[in-house]
C-alpha cells in the first residue's frame, strides 16, 4: 500500500504507511500517517494493530486492509 485516500465526515484524508521495529523485537509494526486533504486538521501518526516478523509480509497484509477499516481506525483517533 503506497497511499490511499479515505473519507470521514465528508473530509478526505491521505493515508501512508511505514513499518517500525523496536529494539530487541523481531516484529515489525504497521504505522499509519493520516494527512487531511486541505486545511483545518493536523496530520498524525498512529500504530495500526498489525505486526509481522517480515517487513515485506507486513506491507502485503497492509495492502489487504479495506478502506472502510482504515476509515474506522481514523474515526477512533479523531474522537
Amino acid at each position: 500500500m503506497v497511499w490511499r485516500v479515505v473519507e470521514r465526515d465528508d473530509r478526505r484524508w491521505n493515508v501512508s504507511i511505514a513499518a517500525e521495529r523496536r529494539a530487541n523485537s523481531p516484529h515489525w509494526s504497521l504505522i499509519c500517517w493520516f494527512r487531511p486533504c486541505g486545511d483545518g486538521q493536523r496530520s498524525f501518526w498512529a500504530p495500526y494493530p498489525l505486526s509481522s516478523v517480515s517487513r515485506a509480509a507486513l506491507f502485503a497484509q497492509a495492502d489487504q486492509i479495506p478502506d472502510a477499516a482504515l476509515a474506522a481506525f481514523l474515526a477512533q483517533h479523531l474522537e
